[in-house]
């Protein structure tokens, strides 16, 4: 048997190597989710931030740059568990797999936001944000019902404002949890109970502020 003369090799160095793989893993890994816990949170001088993103099971570098690492609403911490986009990458200089993120978010209010993003899709698809649908507000209410927590301080911001800006309108306290898991029922009931004695020219649903789960209800 005749031995097969070998092909002229194609040598590469470790930068063109490394060049490639980065090359390679950015076109067939656009802008991705990942979600997972923090851990060797990272921020020098120069304003980046620095971290691992892990899992049970395994490890990721990752790098946020500015100005983008400036505009977090919260400090990343060691066992944060947060939802990312990112790119997928390769350090060239250490040959160091990477993401480089755009995005931080806690995971938490990250998922909160999803689902209250596709529940917000379903009801207007049923029409009912539509204009049609909504009823005029009487310019000057005679009475106004507050469905709210009792001793919430959003109540007296209200009563403040109405007592500035129109002293002798009647107001009403609805009082009605606005927080926590009964909530949502309690609400839906005193809303109910309210249109039907008719009382209210208008109705007046509110709390203070506070995280996305703190306003979930």
């Amino acid at each position: 048997m005749t031995p097969e003369i070998p092909s002229e090799r194609q040598i590469l160095t470790p930068s063109a190597l490394n060049r490639l793989a980065r090359d390679l893993l950015e076109d067939a890994l656009p802008l991705i989710w990942i979600e997972g816990e923090l851990s060797n949170v990272s921020r020098p001088a120069s304003g980046h931030v620095y971290f691992t993103l892990k899992d049970a099971a395994a490890q990721i570098r990752c790098a946020m740059f500015k100005p983008k690492s400036t505009w977090l609403p919260f400090k990343p911490t060691d066992g944060l568990q947060v939802l990312a986009r990112a790119r997928v990458s390769l350090y060239e200089a250490r040959g160091e797999f990477q993401l480089i993120v755009e995005h931080l978010e806690q995971s938490g209010e990250g998922a909160l936001r999803r689902e209250f993003e596709r529940l917000k899709a379903r009801l207007s698809a049923e029409g009912l944000f539509a204009e049609s649908g909504k009823r005029p507000l009487p310019s000057l209410p005679r009475r106004i019902g507050i469905i709210t927590s009792a001793t919430g301080a959003a109540l007296r911001d209200v009563l403040h404002v109405l007592g500035r800006r129109f002293p002798m309108v009647e107001v009403e306290i609805l009082p009605t949890p606005v927080q926590g898991r009964e909530a949502p029922a309690a609400i839906i009931a005193m809303l109910d109970a309210a249109a039907k004695a008719m009382r209210h020219d208008v109705l007046l649903l509110t709390r203070g502020g506070g995280s996305l789960e703190d306003l979930w209800a």
